[in-house]
């Protein structure tokens, strides 16, 4: 069994460039890859297609997430889902947002 603390994670990956969200991989199996993102105000992760099915949990913050239906606002303890292929991306707008995706199976 792993463990993992998101936000202390989050917290404390560094980011490759100041205009960029943070990324950084939690967890790598076959069968799932866990990321985690910290999405500064006007920062975002540009619309992306993933193979493999991806959920995106809200860990913190709020901000807006797009896909096929537009955007929609999020907020801590929201979960959104994709199916593979399927475009999705997240932009943080007033405050500071960190998303925990799955990605299954890992591609």
């Amino acid at each position: 069994m792993n463990t993992y603390d998101v936000r202390a994670i989050a917290a404390g990956a560094v980011a490759v460039s100041p205009d960029r969200p943070v990324s950084t991989l939690v967890h790598d199996a076959p069968g799932a890859r866990l990321v985690v993102f910290r999405i500064a105000p006007g920062q975002r992760v540009a619309p992306h297609t993933s193979p493999s099915t991806v959920v995106l949990s809200v860990v913190s913050g709020s901000g807006l997430v797009s896909g096929r239906d537009g955007e929609r606002a999020v907020s801590a303890g929201t979960v959104v889902t994709f199916e593979p292929n399927e475009l999705h991306g997240m932009r943080a707008t007033d405050e500071t947002m960190v998303i925990l995706a799955v990605i299954a199976p890992r591609p």
